[in-house]
């Protein structure tokens, strides 16, 4: 048994890692011929809001709720850091550090809930895709798991 089980994982690794190389002539090629945004009217989209019913006025944010960061935690735990680690660092999406300095809650509630309209339309989502080439799945997140999740965020970035 034990035989069987070092080759097993030695040629799993090797399809797992083999499949994310290539020249960088093939990676050039590819940006180059990269398809056009999906969205119809550009200027219809606000890459500020983002795609969703999350808005300026119907989030907002005082100090932190350290039970709803917990339940965020855990909801997290759950459905996200199997793809996103806590640092800055990329696992199969890009590393939580920082987010919520680079985006408004807003936008992020927006993203956690709706994420293929907002992939297909928001440049800079875009872009984070050409360099995780996987499409976050839409989790199917309730506004107050969204909610929490923005919360745990936000303790992950060091807010009291």
């Amino acid at each position: 048994m034990k035989v069987y089980t070092i080759p097993s994982l030695l040629i799993s690794a090797i399809l797992l890692f083999g499949c994310g190389g290539g020249s960088t002539q093939n990676q050039q090629e590819s940006s180059s011929t990269k398809p056009e945004s999906m969205v119809k009217d550009p200027e219809s989209y606000d890459p500020k809001r983002g795609e969703g019913k999350f808005s300026a006025e119907n989030v907002t944010l005082g100090a932190l709720d350290a039970a709803m960061a917990g339940k965020g935690e855990s909801i997290a735990g759950t459905k996200c850091t199997s793809c996103h680690k806590l640092s800055d660092e990329r696992l199969v999406g890009p590393g939580w550090k920082g987010v919520t300095e680079r985006r408004e809650p807003h936008w992020i509630m927006n993203f956690i809930t709706n994420p293929d309209p907002m992939i297909d339309k928001d440049p800079e989502v875009q872009a984070q895709l050409e360099i995780c080439l996987v499409r976050m799945p839409n989790q199917n997140l309730a506004d107050e798991e969204a909610r929490a999740i923005v919360e745990f965020m936000r303790k992950n970035d060091g807010v009291k």
